[in-house]
C-alpha cells in the first residue's frame, strides 16, 4: 500500500513539474520587438461608455473633440497608420446596390442626418449624407463635426484600394450568413497576397458562412473564440493547440487573459506558430457592452513588461506615440 501511495506521489510531482515547466514564463524566451497596434474604427472620437447599451448612439456622447477626424472614414483610416497602427479596424453593411459601406450603426439616424436602416439604402444615397451631422459633446447644444462629413462615407472597395498593402479588421455588423458570403465573394476577387492582410470578426452565421468559402482568411466569432477558450483551458497545460484556436484571431480581456495556460509569453508564441495573433482588450465584466480598450497610459503600463501581443485600442492617438517611445 505505502508502495503505491509512493508511486502515486511520485508521478503526481512529474506531472506538476512537467505542467510547471510547460508553461511557466520564468522558462519561456523573453517577449522581444514591440506590440502588434489595432485601432478601432481608425482614429476615432472618445466617448463615455457610462450606461452604454447596444442602442446607444455614441455619437451624442463624446467628449470634447479630441482631434478632427470621424471614425471609419479614409481619412481616420490614414490618420490611424500615421499614429502608429499595424492593423486598423472597421465596419460595413451591406447595401441594397450590391456593395459594402463603411459604417458602424444599424440605422443612418445616429451620426447622420438620414433616416432608415443602413443596408436598407442604396450605397450612392448614403454618400450624399453628412457622417459628422449627430456627433455633439455637451447634449446637442454644439455640433462641432456638422456638415464635414458630407461624403464622407467610403465603400470597402474604396478602402482596399486605397490602402491595397495595409491591414486591416474587418467587422461584419450582422449574424446573416448571406452576408458572410457576399462579403467573401469580393474578397475573394483580392490576390492572396492581399487577402492574407485581412481578417474578419462578426456574428456567428455570418462568420461560418465566410469561413466556408474563404478558409485562408482568419475570421472569427464570440462562438469561435468560446469554443477555443473552453478547449485550451481544458488541455494547454500540455502545450497543445486545438483546432479551434488555429488560423483564426483572439481578443482577450486583460482581466481574463492571466487564466490562460502560459500567459503572457508561451501563451502567445503558442496562438503565433498557430496562425492565431491575440490582441488584448480592456477589462470587461458580463454586464459590459462596447469595446473597451488600451486606451491610456495606465492601461498600456498594466500589461506584461516587453508585451509584443496585439493591443486593441480606441486611442490610437494616444497609444501610438506611447509605444514609438517605448520602443525608442
Amino acid at each position: 500500500m505505502k508502495r503505491m501511495v509512493r508511486i502515486a506521489l511520485s508521478v503526481c510531482l512529474l506531472l506538476a513539474t512537467f505542467v510547471y515547466a510547460n508553461n511557466a514564463n520564468s522558462l519561456a524566451p523573453a517577449m522581444s520587438g514591440k506590440p502588434l497596434l489595432l485601432a478601432h474604427r481608425g482614429m476615432a472620437q472618445p466617448f463615455s461608455h457610462e450606461g452604454l447599451t447596444n442602442d446607444t448612439c455614441t455619437a451624442t456622447r463624446i467628449f470634447p473633440p479630441a482631434h478632427d477626424y470621424l471614425e471609419n472614414t479614409l481619412a481616420s483610416i490614414e490618420a490611424a497608420f500615421s499614429a502608429g497602427a499595424d492593423i486598423v479596424e472597421f465596419d460595413i453593411h451591406p447595401t441594397t446596390d450590391g456593395l459594402f459601406a463603411v459604417i458602424h450603426d444599424w440605422t443612418v439616424g445616429c451620426r447622420t442626418e438620414g433616416k432608415g436602416i443602413t443596408r436598407e439604402q442604396t450605397l450612392s444615397h448614403l454618400k450624399t449624407l453628412d457622417i459628422g451631422y449627430g456627433y455633439t459633446a455637451d447634449g446637442g447644444k454644439t455640433f462641432p463635426f456638422r456638415g464635414k462629413g458630407v461624403g464622407l462615407m467610403p465603400s470597402l472597395d474604396e478602402v482596399l484600394a486605397a490602402l491595397p498593402n495595409k491591414r486591416f479588421l474587418i467587422n461584419i455588423k450582422s449574424d446573416d450568413p448571406d452576408e458572410g458570403e457576399k462579403l467573401a465573394d469580393r474578397l475573394a476577387q483580392l490576390p492572396p497576397s492581399e487577402r492574407e492582410l485581412l481578417m474578419v470578426y462578426g456574428g456567428r452565421r455570418a462568420i461560418a458562412a465566410l469561413r466556408v468559402r474563404l478558409p485562408d482568411v482568419r475570421a472569427m466569432s464570440g462562438a469561435t473564440i468560446k469554443r477555443c477558450g473552453l478547449i485550451y483551458l481544458s488541455v494547454g497545460w500540455t502545450g497543445y493547440v486545438p483546432n479551434a484556436c488555429r488560423h483564426t484571431l483572439l481578443l482577450l480581456p486583460i482581466n481574463y487573459a492571466g487564466y490562460l495556460w502560459g500567459w503572457p509569453n508561451r501563451f502567445i508564441q503558442r496562438m503565433r506558430g498557430a496562425g492565431t495573433p491575440v490582441f488584448v482588450i480592456g477589462a470587461r465584466d458580463a454586464n459590459d457592452v462596447g469595446s473597451r480598450g488600451i486606451d491610456d497610459e495606465a492601461a498600456l503600463q498594466a500589461l506584461p513588461g516587453h508585451f509584443d501581443g496585439g493591443i486593441w485600442t480606441n486611442r490610437i492617438d494616444i497609444i501610438g506615440p506611447l509605444v514609438q517611445d517605448t520602443v525608442n
